[in-house]
């Protein structure tokens, strides 16, 4: 099946070279500095959640750079990365060119997986969904579902929570207009920090919208929830106050809380 719209065709996977990786792809800082050891603190909450453990097979979706895939091959796992960005590919290779571990590495499309059906335990997609069309991630879904064994699951980090987007960040851009800040914050919250992803960044997603499309794809024990970077700035009793509220009490943290993760189990089709 086709997808309808012409203006959602695929991104270009040109647009994924080796700068955006090493300069724009979460987790860049912390790959440059340990050279690839070590997670950003939130490829390492999500990756927690898989529960990788010895003898499993995953498979990192998306694979970027290929820490995720180290640290797969590491934990005694089978490691499976794939990405549609030549760049990834080529950089998951170089970093796995010295390790040991049962692993591989490919250039391959999500909606068509290039693996039988029950291959994998886990199938991460960490920073993904996001760049890809509702009608490619309802296809990506479904082709993960098809490769996971019965009872696996897939382990979703996704940023930012799109309510924040909508709903908290024009206060935020307004708050700080008012505190003579505003020249850092965009009328477009997507240009915040990294301007690529004002062309990358496609489908975002919160809470209800990610429960619906892993529900529509199949998958069952369904748990999805928000999380926050840490806040360490110094501003004064009362915006650490007004923060605290933002990020903790419901319902403003389901609207300031800016990562969404997500865990789905493959059941039998009456689960």
């Amino acid at each position: 099946m086709s997808h309808p719209d012409p203006q959602q065709a695929p991104l270009p996977s040109e647009l994924y070279d080796e700068t955006y990786f090493l300069t724009a792809c979460e987790g860049y800082d912390e790959f440059l500095r340990s050279e690839g050891e070590h997670l950003s603190r939130r490829l390492r909450a999500a990756f927690a959640f898989a529960a990788v453990q010895p003898g499993m097979r995953v498979l990192d979706l998306g694979c970027g750079r290929g820490e995720i895939v180290r640290q797969v091959a590491r934990l005694g796992a089978v490691a499976i990365g794939v990405d549609y960005a030549r760049a990834a590919v080529q950089l998951t290779q170089r970093i796995m060119r010295s390790e040991g571990g049962r692993h591989g590495i490919a250039r391959a499309d999500a909606k068509a997986l290039p693996f039988g059906d029950e291959t994998f335990d886990r199938v991460l997609l960490f920073d993904v969904v996001e760049h890809l069309h509702p009608w490619e991630l309802e296809r990506c879904l479904a082709e993960t579902r098809r490769v996971l064994k019965l009872g696996g699951q897939v382990v979703i980090h996704t940023a930012p929570n799109r309510w924040y987007d909508a709903y908290a960040y024009p206060v935020v851009r307004l708050v700080r207009h008012l505190m003579g800040q505003g020249a850092r914050y965009p009328r477009n919250p997507r240009a915040l920090n990294v301007a690529i992803n004002t062309e990358v960044h496609v489908n975002e997603q919160d809470m209800l919208r990610l429960r619906r499309y892993l529900r529509r794809a199949g998958f069952s024990r369904i748990k999805v929830w928000l999380d926050t970077p840490p806040q360490q700035r110094q501003e004064g009793v009362v915006m650490a106050t007004l923060r605290h509220i933002a990020f903790n009490w419901l319902p403003f943290a389901w609207f300031f809380q800016r990562e969404v993760f997500a865990v789905g189990t493959k059941g039998t089709s009456s689960s």
